[in-house]
């Protein structure tokens, strides 16, 4: 498991998916807001390839976010469109109604820097999120990723279009915040991985991050 100082980000479990299916794919307006492809309803199928882990993928790395006391599911998270040739990454978070509001999305983006830059030793990480999702920029920005630009109307949730707000993170601007930086695992996070699975997707990865 990944740990950070609240949460942690392990495989994700087949009894995970129930609820994940329940309270995040099954609730019209977060994926219509966190995703990049129209909403549809998933049935009680759990091999949906939107839920489940699937086969190993290069590109993708999901992780089901349980709360370190206790381990109560508590979201889950992605590193996807990996780059090994241009070592970047995407990070997607989408945290369950009763985790929201409690700085978890800052721990979980914390968390994914670590496994991206340290584990497996890439240069930029990358969040697209909807302008007007304050959480998400929130937590990227403690996180120090760094504004880089704004694409107008790209983003067609909810019958309308929105704009989206692109953050960079290069590993160098992380390492020289160091471990004690707000948002930042604390050294005890240090190498402490484990069951990190990859997983193909056939519907497409996750294009904006969601609530944090």
């Amino acid at each position: 498991m990944l740990r950070g100082d609240r949460v942690g980000l392990r495989a994700r479990y087949e009894e995970d998916v129930p609820v994940l299916r329940r309270e995040l794919f099954n609730d019209v307006v977060h994926f219509s807001r966190a995703h990049g492809s129209p909403w549809r309803p998933l049935g009680s199928d759990a091999g949906d390839p939107l839920l489940t882990e699937g086969e190993p993928s290069p590109q993708l790395v999901k992780f089901s976010v349980v709360e370190l006391t206790g381990g109560a599911l508590a979201g889950m998270a992605t590193l996807w469109g990996i780059d090994e040739h241009n070592r970047s990454a995407h990070i997607g978070v989408g945290l369950l109604p009763s985790a929201r509001g409690r700085g978890y999305g800052t721990d979980v983006v914390a968390v994914l820097c670590h496994y991206a830059f340290v584990v497996r030793g890439l240069r930029r990480l990358q969040i697209e999120t909807l302008a007007d999702n304050t959480a998400m920029r929130r937590s990227a920005e403690r996180n120090g990723f760094v504004r880089e630009g704004l694409t107008r109307s790209s983003a067609w949730a909810l019958g309308a279009f929105h704009d989206q707000v692109l953050f960079g993170l290069l590993a160098d601007d992380w390492a020289a915040r160091g471990p004690a930086a707000p948002g930042a695992p604390g050294s005890s996070n240090a190498a402490n991985s484990s069951n990190a699975v990859g997983s193909p997707d056939a519907h497409g990865t996750e294009t904006r991050a969601a609530g944090a």
